[in-house]
């Protein structure tokens, strides 16, 4: 996050040219008024409200700063590339988190290096320093941390096959409809079992984050695929779908939020034909069935493991669908 820390740093004194690595569209810029800012952010809605109120957004970092902002995100590995480059690109650095990002345990590894100036307030910390050798800590780009996938940097289940996707790839039948997406598509796992199938002529692989995106395009060379940075509950496909295969995020914090995974059943229902289907994966607390029913003529539960439940919807209601 960007927290009001930033401003007990900052002393009024605010710099010329700013950039701020991954800040959540909530973010509190206030102390930055006047300046000129850049904002490095990936997830798809969050570029959106930035661009709404007239920033500079970009996936990846561009020009050089007097100061670099960087809002901790959850995974360590992304949050230390982020200060990498912060350090190359500003004069001065400031890392805002709460502790529950693992601020603390980016503080220990950054004063070791570097003498730092600290905020504690509301649960968390802003650090700010100059200059120090972290290169080591710098992008390493594409991984291969997966047997025969590519992932980076940033995407959810950076090096596992996720196991709620596992058990949903191994439970579609043999043969699948036509023209189908794969909402939340993340580095293609799913999507690649999908196209195995038979009967898939089309399939639309719908992502929010820009760097899952990418490492999907490395991880599926099929003519029938087509790419979509977009917010899955918002994308609108060019023609309504056969079929909508998901394994829908459930977490906008650390704490889980239904209302999501309820998002992009709303969402899938209405992107499909009245004989439209859909299969879907979730944790077995998640309380979807409520939603699927509302939504549509037919659920059913097709099968229960490992702490997930598989579940099959058909026929949209005529009040889910959306004119395409």
């Amino acid at each position: 996050m960007v927290s009001p820390r930033l401003s007990l740093l900052l002393d009024g004194a605010v710099p010329a040219r700013v950039v701020i690595y991954r800040p959540r569209s909530d973010a509190d810029l206030s102390a930055l008024k006047g300046a000129e800012v850049q904002i490095v952010q990936g997830f798809k809605p969050d570029v959106g409200a930035f661009k709404a109120q007239g920033y500079e957004v970009v996936t990846e970092a561009q020009g050089q700063f007097d100061l670099a902002i960087v809002a901790v995100p959850r995974a360590k590995a992304e949050a230390r590339a982020l200060i990498a480059d912060a350090v190359l690109r500003a004069d001065q650095v400031i890392v805002d988190g709460q502790k529950t990002d693992g601020i603390d345990s980016l503080w220990k590894d950054i004063k070791k290096r570097v003498e730092t100036q600290v905020v504690s307030k509301a649960h968390g910390k802003a650090i700010r320093f100059s200059g120090g050798d972290f290169s080591d800590w710098a992008n390493p780009g594409p991984l291969h941390l997966i047997d025969g996938f590519t992932t980076r940097l940033g995407v959810f289940s950076v090096d596992r096959i996720d196991k709620a996707s596992e058990a949903l790839a191994e439970a579609l039948p043999a043969k699948l409809p036509a023209r189908i997406a794969d909402l939340g598509a993340g580095w293609g796992y799913l999507s690649r079992a999908i196209l195995a199938r038979e009967g898939v002529k089309e399939l639309h692989l719908v992502e929010a984050e820009a760097a899952a995106i990418a490492s999907a395009k490395d991880n599926i060379a099929d003519d029938r695929a087509q790419f979509h940075w977009e917010d899955a509950t918002k994308f609108k496909p060019p023609h309504l779908l056969d079929a909508v295969i998901m394994n829908p995020p459930f977490h906008t914090s650390r704490a889980a939020d239904p209302a999501l995974g309820q998002a992009f059943i709303a969402a899938a229902a209405g992107m499909l034909t009245p004989q439209g289907q859909l299969w879907l994966v979730a944790n077995r607390q998640l309380p979807y069935e409520a939603t699927l029913a509302s939504l549509f003529g037919t659920v059913d539960e097709i099968a229960v493991t490992g702490g997930f439940k598989l579940l099959h919807a058909a026929k949209p209601l005529r009040r889910a669908a959306t004119k395409l």
